[in-house]
């Protein structure tokens, strides 16, 4: 038993490892710069994922690839737009406001709005059915004592 935990565990520590880049940066505010736009440039692959801390190999060669265009003396507008040239407004988190993403900044709020609309027509459907089934479940000798309750009731 001791054997089969040991082996699980010593498993679950050799595949957590994850990659860590090791580059040496010419200062540090370039160090900061290569940090920040990692940060802030998704992982087209992991789609959730910051650059940064993906472990994916798309996001291993985009650092890579940052790096080097930060040691080419680029800027980070330059980066940024090698990026989006290649894989699209999506590898942004703040896509710009334009035709082609106007489904990503409005696109919630209209899922939202069908959903409400969805879930008010089905309300509303269901109390007119409920509505209509009293009323026809009463027979006629029914609705004429309901009419005279009620009538003896409002003077």
């Amino acid at each position: 038993m001791k054997r089969v935990l040991a082996t699980i565990l010593l498993s679950l520590a050799l595949t957590s490892q994850a990659a860590i880049d090791t580059y040496q940066f010419a200062d540090e505010a370039e160090r900061e710069r290569y940090r920040t736009l990692t940060e802030e440039l998704r992982c087209p692959m992991c789609q959730n994922q910051n650059i940064a801390d993906s472990n994916a190999p798309i996001a291993m060669d985009l650092r890579k690839e940052i790096f080097r265009m930060l040691g080419q003396g680029q800027s980070n507008e330059q980066i940024v737009d090698y990026l989006v040239a290649r894989y699209g407004d999506f590898v942004r988190y703040k896509p710009p406001l334009k035709a082609d993403t106007l489904l990503l900044w409005f696109g919630p709020a209209l899922f939202l709005l069908i959903g409400f609309g969805v879930l008010l027509f089905v309300v509303l459907r269901k109390r007119r059915t409920a509505t209509g089934a009293a009323d026809q479940t009463l027979s006629q000798a029914e609705r004429k004592r309901l009419a005279s309750l009620l009538d003896n009731r409002n003077p």
